[in-house]
């Protein structure tokens, strides 16, 4: 028993007692395997989907560890109040100083909490496409279609314009531009460009791809073909190749994509 009264070290009045420090180290044991605990029950749940399993997770760890810091303190007799009394002008200054700091805290509880970024997400940023891999409380990582990773800050996330491809469905409609010769038979092309489209193996059958005739351009009768797809991240590999198969195809049929014209008049009576 004199053992657990022994005193480790001293600094004025806070003295860490033998017990003190008995009872941290059961008090950790139980936060980590507290953590450990509701890792698994959250990811064992059906009703909830992985995105959505991630942002709780964070939530609840983080919830966790402030109020066991705060115990932790109670347990070594360190007394809350007079610490935060004592650091409270230091806590003002720094809070002016650290703005855009709590500002990225505040914007990552926001992402977390209203679920419009989730992890998995298909973004565009600044006309840049990313793919969501992990939301903290200040910083977001996204990988690029370049496979560069990314941390943007969360309050860049929340105060500028983003485009969540995914926020409602896995799946989006993209298109797919050509112009070919005014000699051609519409009804031959029509047909032609959704049999290549379909053929593709990441175009969906449903909804069912639709061929549009959009103008008469200059040099050029102008159709696109509409789609949709679930590899939203790897979308501008599917269109070149859809495109290739396009151009071969249209070749076999002797369907002609014209050069831009361009007539030119000379006045020959000077």
């Amino acid at each position: 028993m004199e053992m657990l009264d022994y005193t480790i070290f001293e600094i004025g009045r806070f003295a860490l007692k033998g017990y003190n420090l008995i009872l941290l180290i059961v008090f950790i044991a139980f936060v980590y395997g507290s953590l450990f605990a509701v890792r698994r029950i959250v990811y064992r749940s059906k009703k909830i989907d992985a995105a959505k399993k991630y942002s709780v997770i964070k939530l609840l760890q983080y919830v966790i560890v402030v109020v066991a810091f705060l115990s932790g303190l109670q347990i070594v007799d360190i007394n809350i109040s007079v610490l935060l009394a004592g650091s409270a002008a230091l806590l003002v200054g720094a809070g002016f100083g650290l703005q855009s700091l709590f500002s990225d805290f505040i914007s990552g509880i926001i992402l977390l909490l209203d679920g419009t970024l989730r992890v998995n997400d298909i973004i565009e940023v600044n006309d840049h496409i990313f793919k969501v891999e992990q939301i903290n409380f200040r910083t977001t990582r996204v990988i690029g279609r370049d496979e560069n990773y990314i941390i943007v800050p969360n309050s860049d996330l929340t105060k500028n314009k983003l485009v969540n491809w995914t926020h409602d469905k896995i799946a989006s409609r993209f298109r797919i531009d050509i112009g070919v010769d005014y000699s051609t038979d519409v009804e031959i092309l029509m047909e032609t460009l959704l049999e290549v489209t379909l053929k593709h193996n990441d175009v969906m059958k449903e909804p069912i791809p639709f061929v549009r005739f959009q103008d008469y351009g200059e040099s050029a009768l102008l159709f696109s073909i509409y789609f949709f797809s679930n590899d939203i991240f790897g979308i501008e590999n599917i269109k070149s190749s859809i495109r290739v198969d396009i151009f071969h195809t249209l070749k076999e049929k002797n369907i002609i994509i014209p050069f831009p014209q361009r007539v030119v008049h000379f006045n020959n009576n000077k």
